[in-house]
């Protein structure tokens, strides 16, 4: 620890939390204190999901994390392709099974 630098933070994290969660949805409510996002994985044909996983910002944080974020997709795009938006995807209403006809 004696070459750690002055305004350093040591992170340390445990092997569940490492493993991460699946998350294909995020719920994001707010008041004027906190920002909450639930982080929740949708299976298809599953009526019901759990949220997997749930983060509280303050306001200053939230709006640091979504600075963040929007750094890290920049970054990410640069290096491998513009990210497909879900609106600019065309999802077949047949998804891939033989077109009905009338």
């Amino acid at each position: 620890m004696a070459d750690q630098q002055p305004n350093q933070i040591n992170i340390e994290i445990s092997e569940e939390v490492a493993e991460g969660s699946y998350a294909n949805l995020a719920i994001i409510t707010h008041s004027h204190a906190e920002f909450v996002i639930d982080f929740v994985s949708v299976m298809p044909g599953t009526p019901k999901s759990k949220v997997k996983s749930r983060i509280i910002f303050t306001p200053m944080h939230a709006k640091r994390f979504l600075k963040a974020l929007e750094d890290n997709v920049t970054r990410y795009e640069a290096a491998n392709g513009t990210i497909q938006d879900l609106e600019q995807v065309e999802i077949p209403l047949n998804f891939g099974g033989p077109t009905a006809q009338a």
